[in-house]
């Protein structure tokens, strides 16, 4: 197995997305350290990767402090004598927009997302380092934090600050050999079974079938399970020389991102004046400005939800 004798921890990994990627890095031999807010459900967690023959065992804290980081590294090597293997996952979400959402709201999902993922990294990097071990650091990322989403503004900014800081990682790691990467998964979650866009597929997958192509192909859009191997991918030796990347998963598709760029350059001798913009900008720049928000394909009309009965 191309995993074995590998140690990783996965953060919210007791249910959804974070499971699927666990049970998938104990599938090719990695024993894995399970972690949940809920020790029912971290402990059912860990029962279900070793009745599929594989290890693992609970760290049962809040993502977010440096406490927690350390508790999550310190368990890893008390159960399985090393680590090799971070991929941060765990998240939350307050969604409202922007007049509507408060201090708290902002606050909690930062802390959870964005300091969770810098505590968690610098735990797993400083141990690294001082076992001189050529660790991988998966972070997850989100189409959201790539393009944007109404009523995320708090989500949004710790998706994005998560991937500027994985470039940063990469340059700070490469002399040890440690890679750092963003995995953007496009999934069925508890958050999109509620979107009635995505009814029939989350319909298909719970009747056990595959979800339809259009989902699966055009919009990249599929289970857990395909992005978990991307996941594993990047935690094996085969990714070493793959670092600072952002990488999508979902359905049928795999997308590398790139990384922002110029879209238009121009110079003007003596700088530009605000009179010079006011002539010259949109003449220059009308038509190479950015999108923002993700723009869905039109449901084939089969694929379209079906109303809900008033009751």
């Amino acid at each position: 197995m191309s995993l074995s004798g590998k140690v990783a921890i996965v953060t919210g990994s007791g249910q959804g997305l974070g499971l699927a990627y666990a049970r998938e890095l104990a599938r090719q031999g990695a024993a894995v350290v399970i972690n949940d807010v809920n020790g029912e459900t971290a402990n059912q967690a860990v029962a279900l990767i070793e009745s599929d023959g594989g290890r693992a065992t609970a760290v049962v804290v809040p993502v977010g402090s440096t406490e927690a980081a350390r508790a999550l590294v310190e368990g890893a090597v008390e159960a399985f004598g090393r680590l090799d293997i971070l991929v941060t996952n765990a998240g939350v979400l307050r969604d409202k927009s922007l007049l509507k959402m408060t201090d708290e709201d902002f606050d909690l999902v930062i802390n959870v997302h964005l300091k969770g993922t810098f505590t968690c990294v610098r735990e797993a990097y400083a141990y690294f380092k001082e076992q001189g071990i050529a660790g991988r650091i998966i972070t997850i990322g989100s189409p959201t934090g790539q393009r944007g989403t109404f009523g995320q503004t708090n989500y949004a900014a710790a998706k994005a600050g998560i991937v500027g800081m994985v470039r940063t990682w990469a340059l700070e790691m490469k002399k040890s050999g440690v890679t750092a990467n963003t995995v953007i998964p496009v999934a069925a979650t508890a958050m999109t079974r509620t979107v009635p866009y995505f009814q029939k597929a989350v319909q298909a997958d719970d009747r056990g079938q595959a979800m339809p192509d259009f989902f699966r192909h055009d919009l990249g859009f599929g289970t857990a399970d395909d992005v978990a191997g991307l996941v594993a991918f990047l935690a094996s030796d085969a990714a070493g020389g793959i670092t600072g990347q952002v990488i999508g998963a979902g359905g049928d598709r795999l997308q590398l991102w790139t990384h922002p760029h110029a879209a238009a350059t121009e110079y003007r001798k003596g700088g530009w004046s605000y009179g010079d913009l006011q002539e010259t900008f949109t003449s220059l720049f009308e038509d190479k400005l950015q999108s923002v928000g993700e723009e869905f394909l039109p449901l084939p009309e089969e694929l379209k939800p079906e109303p809900v009965e008033a009751h």
